[in-house]
């Protein structure tokens, strides 16, 4: 349906090597569009743009670590020179890191500060810098579409994931702000929204709610416990998301946070 149609849209995903990415890189460049990837590791980025393009896709492949600004400038260069303009950035670029968590047995004097600051570097500034030089290709496109990735844990602080729940808060403020920032000095054409993912069984996040046997971690049964649909995302849960966000069909919509969580949001427990 046209309404829904990325056919020949210019997106570039950051973060697109890992599971969710790879869906959503996929299943994109499936519809038409031309799925530009930033990624840190040579050897994944070129294996995902190989992958796509011998499926028929139009997928180029680009190198940077998102957190550094030097790099995301001369990939912006690159970009610019290949294809002049932009249509959508989606920022899957983020995570977690073990020494930012709060472990059952500690209290927060056992946590780094400089982990902290990792992770905020990782899902804040790595979505951050992106748009900052992302979006002069779409101010020369007279549109664009900016789509972020927060969390559940923003709007619900969860225990242990102090730093990551952190980030994401920033996530969700900065999508708000940015989307009247741009609409108030750009014009009407330009969006910023984000999806807040629940819970999907990552390999980031696997050993948090499975044992090694499959079973469920105590952590895990929690989730499921308070998830009214009973059960884990899969990655193609976010692929009707991101198509309605990337398409026409969302084109009044903009400084939102879409919640693709099983009802996790909207349970109180009791």
């Amino acid at each position: 349906m046209k309404l829904f149609s990325v056919k020949n849209k210019k997106i570039i995903i950051t973060g697109a090597t890992g599971v969710l990415g790879g869906t959503i890189a996929k299943h994109l460049a499936k519809e038409g569009a031309v799925v530009l990837i930033i990624g840190r590791t040579a050897s994944k980025v070129e294996h995902l743009v190989e992958e796509l393009r011998k499926e028929g896709s139009k997928a180029d492949g680009f190198l940077a670590d998102v957190t550094n600004e030097m790099h995301v400038e001369k990939v912006t260069q690159q970009i610019k020179n290949r294809y002049k303009t932009i249509d959508i950035l989606i920022n899957l670029a983020g995570g977690n890191i073990p020494e930012a968590v709060v472990k059952p047995e500690q209290t927060i004097q056992d946590v780094s500060a400089d982990a902290i600051k990792k992770v905020m570097d990782l899902n804040y500034q790595g979505t951050f810098i992106p748009i900052k030089y992302f979006f002069p290709l779409m101010l020369a496109n007279k549109s664009g579409n900016i789509i972020n990735i927060s969390s559940m844990a923003a709007s619900r602080p969860m225990t242990r994931v102090v730093g990551y729940a952190s980030a994401k808060a920033a996530i969700d403020n900065l999508t708000k702000w940015l989307a009247v920032e741009l609409n108030q000095k750009h014009g009407p054409n330009y969006r910023v929204n984000a999806i807040a993912p629940g819970f999907f069984l990552t390999e980031q996040n696997r050993a948090l709610l499975t044992e090694k046997d499959g079973q469920l971690t105590q952590r895990g049964n929690q989730i499921i416990a308070h998830t009214p649909m009973g059960r884990f995302g899969n990655p193609e849960d976010l692929l009707g998301t991101i198509q309605w966000l990337c398409s026409d069909a969302s084109k009044f919509i903009t400084g939102t946070i879409v919640a693709v969580d099983g009802g996790f949001s909207a349970y109180s427990g009791v």
